[in-house]
Formats: C-alpha cells, sequence, structure tokens
C-alpha cells in the first residue's frame, strides 16, 4: 500500500490510508500521505469485522474525498454504501482470492458472507484491478466487471552485492507466518542442508514454528527474525543466497497468487524456491529466475541442495533476475496504476 500511495501523492493527489491501530502497533512513521488509525474494541473474529466495517463507513460518511478505494473485500461494503450515498467514484483493489485463502474457504458460513459482499458490490465499483493475469481473468468472468492488473512488484534500483556472502549460506523467507507457507516442511529440511534458515516475519503460526526449531535441536540453524520493516529488506537480501516462496496447494488463493516476495527475490537478484503454481510458472517460462518445487520436505531437501552446489545453475538464475527486473518493476507498473485513477477521475 505504501508503494501505491506514494505514486498517487507524485502524480498530484492527496491520499489518506485507513487502517485499524492493533494492541502492538507501533507509532505511525511520517509519510507524503496522510495515515489514520481506526481504534476497535475487537481485535479479531466475527465482531472485529462487523465494529470495523460500521466504523469505517461512518468515518468514510464525513471524509473529504472525491475517490474511495477498498481494499479487499473486508473493506469493500462500508466503501461501497458510502459511494452511493455521496454519489463518489469507487476503485476496488483485490490482493487476494479473498473467498479462498484457507481462513475463509473452510468456514462455510464466512465464505457464503464474503461472497455476498463480492456479487452485491463489485457490480458498483468504477474501476478494479487486482496482483495477476490470472486472477484477472477469473474475477472478469465471475463478477462481469473487467479487472485490470496491478502487479506489487518494487521500484526498479541499484543494489549492493556481496562478494562474499556469509557462510554456510542462508535460505530466507519474508512474509506472514501463516499456515500453507511450506515453513513447517522448510524447518523438517533443515538438518538436511548445509545451511542457515532466516524467517522474518510475524502471524499465528511464529509460537508454533519456534516450538518445533526448538524440539528438533535446531535453534542454532534457524533464525526467527520477527517483523523486518521494508527498508531494511534489502540489506537481509542482500546476504542471502536462496529466497523461499513456497505454497501448499490450500485452496485457490494460493494457487493463483503471485506474492510481493517472489518480485523482492528477483529484485535482490536471488534465485529462489518456488511453488509450481500458475503465475509463477508463466513468469518463469520466460525469465527462469526459480527452481520451482512441490511443498514437500524430501522435494525441498533435494530442490535446495541442487541449487546450493550446482554453481552453473545457480548463476544462470541470478543472471535472469537480473534480466525480469528489467521487466517487472514498479516505474512501468506505476504508469498503469496511474492511468486507472485518471479516468475514474475524469
Amino acid at each position: 500500500m505504501m508503494r501505491i500511495c506514494n505514486t498517487l501523492v507524485d502524480a498530484g493527489y492527496e491520499v489518506e490510508l485507513i487502517g485499524r491501530k492493533r494492541k502492538n502497533s507501533t507509532p505511525l512513521e511520517t509519510k507524503k500521505y496522510k495515515q489514520t488509525w481506526l481504534n476497535c474494541w475487537f481485535s479479531k473474529g466475527k465482531m472485529f469485522y462487523i465494529e470495523y466495517n460500521i466504523r469505517l463507513f461512518f468515518y468514510l460518511l464525513f471524509s473529504n474525498t472525491d475517490v474511495l478505494s477498498a481494499i479487499d473485500l473486508d473493506t469493500l461494503l462500508p466503501n461501497t454504501i458510502v459511494s452511493k450515498i455521496r454519489s463518489k467514484n469507487l476503485a476496488f483493489d483485490a490482493h487476494e482470492y479473498f473467498t479462498e485463502v484457507p481462513e475463509v474457504y473452510n468456514r462455510k458460513l464466512i465464505r457464503y458472507i464474503w461472497s455476498s459482499i463480492g456479487n452485491m458490490c463489485i457490480t458498483h465499483v468504477d474501476t478494479a484491478y487486482t496482483v495477476g493475469p490470472e486472477l484477472a481473468e477469473i474475477f472478469t468472468q465471475k463478477y462481469h466487471k473487467k479487472f485490470d492488473v496491478i502487479r506489487n512488484v518494487p521500484l526498479l534500483e541499484e543494489i549492493k552485492q556481496l562478494v562474499n556472502k556469509p557462510q554456510p549460506p542462508i535460505i530466507f523467507y519474508q512474509g506472514d507466518i501463516n499456515e500453507g507457507r511450506g515453513l513447517e516442511q522448510i524447518i523438517r529440511a533443515m538438518p538436511s542442508i548445509n545451511a542457515q534458515l532466516h524467517i522474518a516475519g510475524e502471524g499465528p503460526l511464529l509460537s508454533k514454528l519456534q516450538q518445533m526449531a526448538q524440539s528438533l535441536n535446531l535453534t542454532h540453524k534457524i533464525t526467527f527474525l520477527g517483523y523486518v520493516k521494508p527498508y531494511n529488506l534489502p540489506e537481509l537480501l542482500a546476504q542471502a543466497t536462496v529466497g523461499l516462496n513456497i505454497l501448499e496447494n490450500k485452496g485457490l488463493s494460493y494457487h493463483y497468487s503471485l506474492s510481493n516476495k517472489f518480485f523482492a527475490y528477483i529484485h535482490a537478484e536471488l534465485p529462489q524456491v518456488c511453488a509450481p503454481f500458475p503465475e509463477y510458472l508463466h513468469i518463469n517460462l520466460t525469465h527462469e529466475v526459480a527452481a520451482l518445487c512441490e511443498c514437500s520436505t524430501t522435494a525441498l531437501i533435494d530442490t535446495i541442495n541442487d541449487l546450493l552446489y550446482d554453481s552453473s545453475r545457480y548463476s544462470k538464475l541470478q543472471q535472469n533476475c537480473r534480466l525480469a527486473k528489467q521487466q517487472y518493476n514498479w516505474q512501468a507498473e506505476s504508469q498503469h496504476l496511474i492511468q486507472l485513477y485518471q479516468n475514474v477521475i475524469s
């Protein structure tokens, strides 16, 4: 979201980003755009979503704005209602296949509610976009509303490559610590891989993974870095030898994902082990930047060891990263984003 907000500010718009304040939220840092936190009594579950949507509705109802932008289905209903009441234009940014994430898909009533909100509201948005071509096609057919593609890719910047990377090599994961991200499998694989594993992120699975590393006597090989601010990630990526972007096939949201970390590794010129799902397959056919791997302990052991010990293949993937980031970068993607919002306003 920071990247989108900064781009719109640089294009001449006044931008306000609204979110919710958590108990452990760190103070907001000064940005080019206005930032607003909504305080909620509830922090999770049905009551949180109900409360947050009500608070968001009343905040938007009296806010000074020309265009509303809803991020995913969990903010779409209040944005849609306010856009109708106030005759404001509405953009919809679908970061994922929301009704197909494991936390929603396996709960029939919750899935029905979010599906109903999508079916009811998306036809009323003025512009819609998502993270990849596969999802854009699915959403366009499902909701009978054209979805454009805005990939969440980094800015193209000069990077600092370390001449001598740390030894033993570092396998690096960045992102949410949730189920289905291959983290349990990679921890089980570590006794058979001569490397360190660094995990940057927070989430509901963190405590379980820490206990798992301890029970397997792997605390000397696995480092949990916790939440890392985005501007600190490049330094950590520069030290890594392999990036990790593994997913279990737990629903269509994962299957059609195109994650931020995939492009972050490319821009760091960091060969990665990646899930063999459609979006990654498509890019890897043109620019082979990843070793594709099923989400199993055995497959991870074989694939990572091959990558660590096959210097010729590793160099090829690294070179392909340098070429791929010339195509997939925010300088190019942001122009499309600006055009979408210009069309909405005009």
